[in-house]
């Protein structure tokens, strides 16, 4: 269902520390809570860099590239150091605002980051995104970059019927500061995070759950909301941009 363009995936970290109740990545990626970055791969990447032909780099698609950890440790850094000597693109994924502090790199390659900004609710973030920075640092952030002149995404992501998909304020204000692009996609439920979203949500959890589970459907493994359920919810962001 994506609808991205080819590209090739680079994870400088196992895992991700910001603990969020949603993640579909903790239900394949072995101890997902405990955040590592992978040591060995710094050699392999200097190696397979040079054969890049200006292939597009996204950074990362499992685990966020930038956990609280990277802040001391770098590792993304030094793989973004490496990167940059060779003939690729660069996408970021990421909801952290340590990745401002890249910038210098990011401005010297084709380059593009996307943060993910899933309510500017703060009582509602904690509870989904525990670990996470503040949804006003991650704009703050989205809003540095821009200066620095590298184009920002946002991901109101994902969309959680009667948690965050009422996101007009949270568009005006990313259109304030001069995002010109926003994605969306709606909450895949897999068994641990619909468990830890029970847990953190038990009043949301039980009102959504018939939309998913009786009423949704299963594709490509995944359950879903109702086709046309997905289909105004995300048309209410598509509008909102527009």
């Amino acid at each position: 269902m994506c609808t991205c363009p080819r590209k090739l995936t680079l994870n400088p970290y196992s895992g991700c520390d910001h603990h969020c109740v949603y993640c579909y990545a903790s239900s394949y990626v072995r101890d997902f809570a405990d955040c590592r970055p992978k040591k060995d791969k710094l050699a392999t990447l200097q190696k397979e860099a040079a054969k890049l032909k200006g292939e597009l780099v996204s950074l990362s698609n499992s685990s966020d590239p930038y956990p609280r950890i990277e802040a001391n440790l770098g590792w993304t850094r030094q793989c973004l150091e490496i990167l940059s000597k060779s003939n690729c693109r660069i996408q970021i994924i990421t909801k952290s605002n340590i990745v401002t502090r890249d910038d210098d790199i990011l401005a010297k390659v084709p380059s593009a980051v996307s943060i993910t900004i899933t309510t500017d609710d703060d009582t509602c973030a904690k509870l989904l995104e525990p670990h996470a920075p503040s949804a006003i640092d991650r704009i703050r952030a989205a809003q540095d970059l821009l200066k620095t002149g590298i184009p920002v995404s946002v991901r109101i992501d994902p969309i959680i019927p009667f948690v965050n998909d009422e996101p007009r304020k949270l568009v005006g204000k990313l259109a304030d500061i001069g995002v010109r692009h926003i994605t969306s996609s709606t909450y895949k439920p897999k068994p641990d995070n619909w468990r830890r979203l029970s847990v953190a949500l038990p009043k949301i959890a039980e009102k959504i759950a018939p939309l998913y589970f009786q009423q949704g459907e299963r594709v490509g493994g995944s359950v879903l909301l109702a086709k046309d359920l997905r289909f105004r919810l995300l048309s209410k962001v598509r509008d909102l941009a527009a």
